[in-house]
């Protein structure tokens, strides 16, 4: 996430034309990207939508680790995070990310 500079209110992104610029809601104060890959989430709090914009190496560093098994480099800590990716009446999958190498990997329930 960013703040403004100038007021610390939160950035949010709009596109122009095929540009990405991140832009301050109170002081409308514009920030150039430079050339950053920002990845955009989204998450529902309380009926609000609000977005989350991180650069591509922060995205995986809120995510909770557990201990398990990379198969690639046998290091002993991933990311995990859950998806319902079948019907709702199934188990929902896990999905890890190791922490050293970056592979990644699904457990069904």
């Amino acid at each position: 996430m960013r703040f403004c500079e100038k007021c610390g209110n939160l950035l949010v992104v709009e596109k122009k034309r095929k540009n990405v610029y991140l832009v301050c809601r109170k002081c409308h104060r514009v920030y150039k990207t430079k050339g950053e890959k920002l990845r955009i989430g989204s998450s529902v709090t309380e009926g609000k939508k609000r977005v989350i914009v991180m650069t591509e190496k922060d995205q995986f560093s809120e995510l909770p680790k557990t201990k398990i098994l990379c198969s690639q480099c046998e290091n002993m800590e991933a990311y995990w995070w859950m998806q319902q990716t079948r019907s709702a009446d199934e188990p929902p999958t896990m999905f890890y990310r190791c922490t050293k190498c970056g592979h990644s990997w699904r457990s069904y329930g």
